[in-house]
């Protein structure tokens, strides 16, 4: 997996491992949150009694279970919790239960809460095809063999912040309105970012928009070209977004850093995540100038939750972010994702990755074996 963080989030790490205790917060959410998180804490367990640190786990509600109790997606105690921790582990948020509620109180607002208010504006998506697995996708595996893609989306504008936004009657008419907006300032910022993550990287950075018909990002090139020109080693290289999502069926290994706006980062990683074999398999970071969250990127799945199917490897593999991007633990990370590795080796499944001839496994088995050869790894 790539190994790759910005200066600034390096400083910050060095800082946060000057202390004796770090804290999380964890939120498992809805659907198979709870079943997905366990098998995280298994693993932040085990690391509890490797490391130099004391990890403090604090659990809060959010999402629709949050609702449910409280009327509110994003309780005070819970963002005020967020706001104490030095990272927040997430599980998935949201459901068909909860989809005729007001849009302001739809459990996916704690997540967009949650990355605003903690000021989480890069999102970072890990996109790595396992030799292991490459007879899972639907592309054949000479397309996918090599696979390393870091998918950097700005996380806090575009369509989900906008405003106006809303449904509107007028006249017998409705309307529906969400502003695509974006700052010079933003742009630059989130530009920063993916330059420094390529320059540790094979320093190719292919920066998406839809320039030719949208005015914000007719900006969002400009800007990062300018930013660019502080990279000098860093090839620049640009594409409208359809052509991306047509490129990464087409020849995904072309990529190495994606950086693309809110809106087409959220679709185009999800995308990605099929070059893996299944959207359960990738990690995500959030990051921020002082707070981090860490979640798989898929969703909240009710429809298997509370039968142990679940693919807990995007959430163990978001624990091994957590150490390398807010730990300062890139030896550790590697021991996790290698530990993934070796059981993915070994032939365990869960069902979304089963092949005839694999160990189908459930999602807690699969937690445990992980946990497993982490300790082999350990010793």
């Amino acid at each position: 997996m790539p190994t790759a963080a910005c200066s600034n989030t390096s400083r910050k790490s060095e800082i946060i491992m000057t202390k004796k205790d770090f804290s999380i917060a964890v939120f498992p959410g809805d659907g198979i949150g709870k079943e997905i998180i366990a098998q995280a804490l298994k693993v932040l367990n085990f690391l509890s009694q490797k490391i130099d640190v004391n990890l403090r786990l604090d659990e809060e509600s959010v999402g629709g279970a949050a609702y449910d109790t409280h009327g509110t997606p994003l309780p005070p105690k819970s963002l005020d919790m967020a706001l104490k921790s030095d990272a927040v582990l997430l599980g998935a948020v949201g459901g068909p239960k909860w989809e005729s509620l007001d849009y302001a109180v739809r459990p996916e607002r704690a997540l967009l809460g949650l990355r605003k208010k903690l000021g989480l504006f890069a999102n970072l998506r890990p996109v790595a095809a396992f030799e292991e697995l490459l007879h899972t996708s639907t592309l054949k595996p000479e397309i996918l063999r090599g696979v390393d893609i870091m998918i950097v989306r700005e996380l806090t504008g575009d369509v989900y912040f906008g405003q106006p936004r809303g449904v509107k009657e007028n006249n017998g008419q409705s309307t529906g309105v969400n502003t695509m907006i974006y700052t010079d300032d933003e742009i630059r910022r989130i530009a920063h970012h993916a330059f420094e993550i390529a320059r540790s990287r094979k320093k190719n950075l292919v920066s998406v928009d839809k320039a030719n018909v949208l005015e914000s990002t007719e900006l969002w090139r400009d800007v990062v070209t300018e930013v660019g020109k502080n990279y000098p080693d860093v090839a620049l290289g640009h594409m409208y977004v359809d052509n991306c999502a047509m490129q990464l069926i087409r020849n995904p290994a072309q990529f190495d850093v994606i950086l693309t706006t809110n809106l087409f980062g959220d679709i185009l990683s999800d995308e990605a995540a099929m070059l893996t074999g299944s959207i359960g398999m990738l990690p995500s970071a959030s990051l921020g100038s002082d707070h981090a969250m860490y979640e798989p990127i898929h969703g909240s799945a009710p429809d298997i939750a509370g039968k142990n199917i679940a693919n807990p490897i995007g959430t163990i593999l978001s624990v091994a972010m957590m150490l390398r991007y807010s730990m300062n633990l890139p030896e550790k990370a590697t021991f996790i994702e290698k530990a993934v590795k070796q059981t993915l080796k070994e032939g365990l499944r869960t069902k979304d990755i089963y092949q005839p001839g694999d160990k189908l496994v459930g999602t807690q088995e699969l937690g445990d074996h992980i946990v497993k050869n982490l300790r082999k790894i350990f010793n």
